[in-house]
């Protein structure tokens, strides 16, 4: 058995685990190159995983939509656009990448791999979008569509977490600005006041060295909250 009939072999764990035998081979395993690891290796120029990570971003934000859309038939379109900005987002999506044991097929370059590059959630996200691009192009859209109503359901079934998913402004944001701009949001304390006992917190969020946003709490996790919610309606966005 040669190293690819090896690799093809060790991924039937994962096919069993989403149900479905992959009839491209090749296909499946191409999720599964990273663009560190083409320039490193000739033989795989230009065929790194990016091409489905672009698929696969599109085709997971219409299922996520979709399953909203029915789960919640009486909530409004910014309820459901909140609630699926802090569920198709890079946190949850490492998430499913770890649950799947997804990185641990990974192809990554040598620095890449120094570097901790299979631990990094950026890399996880966009391996998980890639795989499910890989899926969908294979198996077509119902089957990825149960696929990821299997890996949600639980969380969709737990009332509680809703209010804290459709509040959590500072996730919202940050996908915001990464997916629009591909930046990153950081946040300062300004000041505190009051005795220790009944404190208040200021903070101010920034969007690289531009201040957009600015809030106040009993604690600093909420001033950011609070921060960020600001941002998030001076951008438009809610």
């Amino acid at each position: 058995m040669n190293i690819i009939e090896d690799r093809y072999k060790k991924m039937e764990v994962l096919e069993a685990d989403i149900n479905h035998k992959f009839s491209d081979r090749k296909l499946m395993d191409s999720a599964f190159i990273h663009t560190s690891y083409t320039n490193e290796h000739s033989a795989y120029k230009g065929k790194s995983n990016e091409r489905l990570e672009f698929l696969g971003d599109a085709v997971l934000e219409i299922i996520y939509s979709e399953i909203l859309f029915k789960r919640f038939p009486h909530k409004d379109e910014g309820y459901l656009t909140k609630l699926r900005s802090n569920m198709v987002c890079e946190e949850a999506f490492a998430s499913l990448a770890d649950k799947l044991s997804l990185p641990k097929f990974l192809l990554l370059g040598k620095g890449e791999e120094k570097t901790g590059g299979r631990e990094k959630n950026s890399l996880k996200a966009d391996l998980f979008e890639a795989f499910c691009g890989a899926f969908y192009l294979d198996a077509g859209y119902s089957k990825v569509y149960n696929f990821i109503y299997g890996l949600i359901k639980d969380r969709l079934n737990s009332d509680k977490n809703y209010t804290k998913l459709v509040n959590d402004y500072k996730s919202m944001l940050q996908e915001h600005l990464h997916k629009y701009k591909n930046i990153n949001s950081s946040y300062k304390l300004i000041k505190e006041e009051g005795p220790a006992h009944d404190k208040m917190f200021y903070m101010e969020v920034y969007q690289e060295n531009k201040k957009i946003g600015s809030g106040m709490g009993k604690n600093k996790k909420e001033a950011e909250q609070m921060a960020a919610k600001d941002a998030l309606g001076k951008l438009g966005i809610i």
